[in-house]
C-alpha cells in the first residue's frame, strides 16, 4: 500500500509543513528510473523517487551524496523555485508539488507506469520517463476522481465495494477475503467498509509480510514486522527493508541457480553411472569364461566361432561362449582374461567416480540448505565471492597448460590464442620462448617470486616450443628465450606476430612434447 491513495494522503499531509516555502536546489538522476530532489528550507529535505517497473516507491533519506560521474541534471526550470503547497488528487494515486510561477510537479504513482511530470499552468514542460507516451496527454486539472460513496449508492451497486472504493487496493481486498466479506449481509458489509475506511483515514503504519510479500499496510493484517506512527518513517523503513530483502533474494536466486544446476548434473551422473555398473554386473564374468575355455581346450575344435562347454561354475550346465575364429582357444582365453582385468579396472574407476560424485552431491545439498536458511546479506555476498572464485578456478584456460617440476608452462594453441596468452595472461617477468624464424606457438614459463628459472625447465619449455612449431620434425631447433617484457605486439601486425626487442639467449633442442 506504499503507493495507495490513502497512504499518499498521509504522506503529503506530513510533507506539507516540511516543504512549505522550501527551495528546490538540485534535481538529478544517477541510476536508471531513479530521480533525486534536494530542497533547502528549515531543514534540508531529500525526496528519492525509485520508479522501476518492478518496484516503484518514494523515500525521504536524511542525506544523499551525489556521484561525481554519470549523474544528469533534470527539471532545470524548477531549480531555485519555492514550494507553495502540495495538492493531493481525489481518489487518485497522484499528488503534485506546487511551486512559484505556476509550476507543478506531478508524482504519478501508478506501479509500473509511474512517472514524474513537470507542468507550468496546464502545459507539460518535461516528462521523466519519456517512454510512457500516454503521459504526454495528461491534463493536471482532470485527475480528480469524485465518487459517490453513500450508502444509497452502495445498495444500488449491491455491495460491490470495488465500484465505490477503487482505491482500496490488493491489501484491503485480501483483508476482506479473510473476513469472508462476500458471506456478510449488506448491512454487515457496509459496516465492515466504514470500519476499514476509519482505519485508513487515521491509521498506524504496518510493515508486514502478506502472502510471503513485504507490504506497507494501513491496517493490521499479515505477519507484522514493524509498527510506526509517522508516514515518512514508515515509507523509509519499508523502502530500506524492501531493497535489502530484494538484494538478499537476488543473491540467493543467483547462488541457488548455480547449485541446483550442479545438483541436477550430479544426480544425472550418479544415475547414469549406477545403471552402467548394474549393466556390467549383469554381464557374463569374463574371468569365468576364460577359466571354462582353459578347462575345455580339448573340446574346442580349431577355428570355432562359438563353443558349447560345461560351466563348472553352474553345476556343469552348458554355456555358449563366443570365440574369434582366427585365434587359438588359448588366445581366446587370454582375450577374456584381459577383458576381465579391464572390466575390473573399469568397475573400480566407476565406483570411485560414483563415490566422489555422491560426496559432491551431499556437499551441494548442504550448501543449498545453508543458502536457503541464510538471511544475512554479508554472509551471502561472501558465499557469492567464494562461488565466483571456485568458478574461475574450474574454468579451463584458453591455452595448453602443463606443470613441470613445479613450474607452470603455458602454450598458445593458434595465432589468436598466442596473442591472448601474451597480452592478457603474461606478466613482464614471465619467460617467453618461441622457435626462431618460423611460425609456432608462444610458450611461457610463469615467474615465481624469488626464484630463478632452472636450466632443465627452460630446456623442456624450449623442446615444447620447438615441437609446436614448423620445425617439429627437425633434429634440432633453435628457440628464442627472453623475458616477456622484451616482447611487444605492434599495431597492425597480424594475429600471432610480435616484435622481440631483445633475445636474451637462443637454445638448440630436439623437438619433443614429452613431460
Amino acid at each position: 500500500m506504499h503507493n495507495n491513495y490513502y497512504f499518499l494522503k498521509h504522506l503529503t499531509n506530513s510533507l506539507s509543513s516540511q516543504l512549505n516555502n522550501a527551495e528546490l536546489v538540485e534535481c538529478f538522476t544517477q541510476n536508471k528510473n531513479e530521480l533525486i530532489f534536494a530542497f533547502a528550507g528549515k531543514d534540508d529535505i531529500y525526496i528519492k523517487a525509485h520508479l522501476s517497473p518492478a518496484f516503484c516507491c518514494l523515500s525521504l533519506p536524511n542525506n544523499f551524496s551525489r556521484a561525481r560521474k554519470n549523474s544528469v541534471d533534470l527539471f532545470e526550470d524548477l531549480i531555485g523555485k519555492k514550494v507553495t503547497g502540495i495538492r493531493m488528487f481525489v481518489n487518485e494515486r497522484c499528488f503534485a508539488l506546487q511551486f512559484t510561477e505556476g509550476y507543478q510537479l506531478l508524482f504519478k504513482m501508478h506501479g509500473n507506469r509511474s512517472n514524474i511530470i513537470l507542468f507550468n499552468e496546464e502545459s507539460i514542460i518535461e516528462v521523466f520517463k519519456k517512454g510512457l507516451k500516454n503521459d504526454f496527454d495528461i491534463s493536471i486539472n482532470e485527475l480528480d476522481r469524485p465518487i459517490d460513496q453513500s450508502y444509497d449508492h452502495f445498495l444500488k451497486e449491491q455491495g460491490n465495494f470495488k465500484k465505490l472504493y477503487p482505491t482500496f487496493g490488493p491489501v484491503i481486498k485480501e483483508y476482506f477475503k479473510s473476513i469472508n466479506y462476500e458471506e456478510l449481509t449488506i448491512e454487515q458489509q457496509w459496516k465492515a467498509i466504514q470500519e476499514t475506511v476509519e482505519q485508513l483515514e487515521s491509521p498506524n503504519f504496518f510493515v508486514s509480510e502478506i502472502n510471503s510479500k513485504l507490504t506497507l499496510s494501513l491496517i493490521k493484517t499479515g505477519s507484522i514486522i514493524e509498527e510506526l506512527s509517522d508516514p515518512v518513517a514508515a515509507i523509509n523503513h519499508f523502502f530500506i527493508k524492501y531493497i535489502s530483502d530484494e538484494s538478499i533474494r537476488q543473491l540467493k536466486k543467483q547462488l541457488l541457480s548455480d547449485i541446483e544446476k550442479s545438483i541436477r548434473k550430479s544426480e544425472g551422473y550418479i544415475k547414469k553411472t549406477g545403471d552402467k555398473l548394474k549393466g556390467i554386473e549383469q554381464n557374463q564374468n569374463y574371468s569365468q569364461l576364460a577359466d571354462i575355455i582353459m578347462a575345455n581346450l580339448h573340446a574346442i575344435p580349431p577355428r570355432s566361432a562359438e563353443a558349447t562347454l560345461d560351466n563348472f561354475y553352474d553345476n556343469n550346465a552348458p554355456i555358449n561362449i563366443k570365440l574369434k575364429r582366427d585365434l587359438s582357444p588359448q588366445k581366446n582365453a587370454e582375450n577374456y582374461y584381459r577383458k576381465s582385468k579391464n572390466q575390473a579396472l573399469e568397475i573400480k574407476a566407476l565406483e570411485k567416480n560414483l563415490s566422489q560424485k555422491e560426496d559432491l552431491l551431499l556437499e551441494l545439498m548442504l550448501k543449498k540448505e545453508t543458502i536457503e536458511s541464510t538471511d544475512d546479506i554479508k554472509a551471502l555476498k561472501n558465499l557469492t565471492k567464494k562461488s565466483n572464485s571456485e568458478k574461475n578456478e574450474q574454468q579451463p584456460k584458453p591455452f595448453m597448460s602443463f606443470v613441470y617440476n613445479g613450474w607452470h608452462l603455458w602454450i598458445g594453441k593458434n595465432a589468436r590464442n598466442n596473442d591472448l596468452l601474451l597480452q592478457q595472461y603474461a606478466y613482464k617477468d614471465d619467460l617467453w620462448l618461441h622457435a626462431k624464424d618460423v611460425n609456432g606457438s608462444h610458450v611461457l614459463i610463469k615467474h615465481q617470486a624469488g626464484k630463478t628459472f632452472p636450466q632443465h625447465v627452460i630446456e623442456k619449455a624450449a623442446q615444447l616450443a620447438a615441437y609446436y612449431s614448423k620445425r617439429k620434425n627437425d633434429t634440432l631447433c633453435p628457440v628464442i628465450v627472453t623475458p616477456r617484457k622484451f616482447v611487444r605486439k605492434r599495431k597492425g601486425d597480424p594475429a600471432g606476430m610480435v616484435a622481440v626487442d631483445k633475445e636474451e639467449s637462443v637454445v638448440l633442442v630436439p623437438p619433443s612434447n614429452e613431460l
